[in-house]
């Protein structure tokens, strides 16, 4: 079976001048190998080709026969690095908790330790809303999702 860690090292030293940044590698039993990639301006299909040349030049097939596929992460995908909740500063995000709760929010600012969001909540019998800043730790967070509205 191919490693996981060899293909997380070529990705990394194919992208390591660029503005690209490694979401997330799997490799599953028959050697099916996903990446995903991002950029703080989103990636081009040419990038992901480019990418997927790499790996394969940095893999050897007559060794061990292997699927890949290399894509940005979808929309709907929970954020897993940190780059990621830098990219979406700014926009709301839907938080799921660890304990279950679920926030909603405007991703301020993310750090090594967590996140930062505005949280708006309507002041009971009115139609006001109150503003809080809320702190978030990562070890409290089960995932992160762009909010998506229309």
């Amino acid at each position: 079976m191919i490693s996981k860690e060899i293909v997380k090292g070529i990705v990394v030293e194919h992208t390591r001048e660029t503005a690209i940044f490694l979401v997330d590698v799997r490799v599953d039993g028959s050697n099916k190998i996903s990446v995903e990639v991002d950029s703080q301006q989103g990636i081009a299909i040419e990038e992901c080709v480019n990418l997927s040349r790499a790996v394969e030049t940095g893999l050897n097939r007559d060794e061990e026969d292997f699927e890949l596929e290399v894509s940005s992460p979808g929309l709907t995908q929970p954020l897993k690095v940190l780059e990621q909740y830098h990219k979406n500063c700014g926009r709301q995000v839907d938080v799921v908790m660890r304990d279950g709760q679920k926030i909603n929010g405007l991703l301020q600012r993310a750090d090594n330790e967590g996140i930062t969001l505005e949280v708006s909540t309507k002041i009971k019998g009115t139609k006001k809303k109150e503003i809080q800043i809320v702190t978030l730790n990562f070890s409290e967070i089960k995932a992160t999702k762009i909010a998506i509205t229309f």
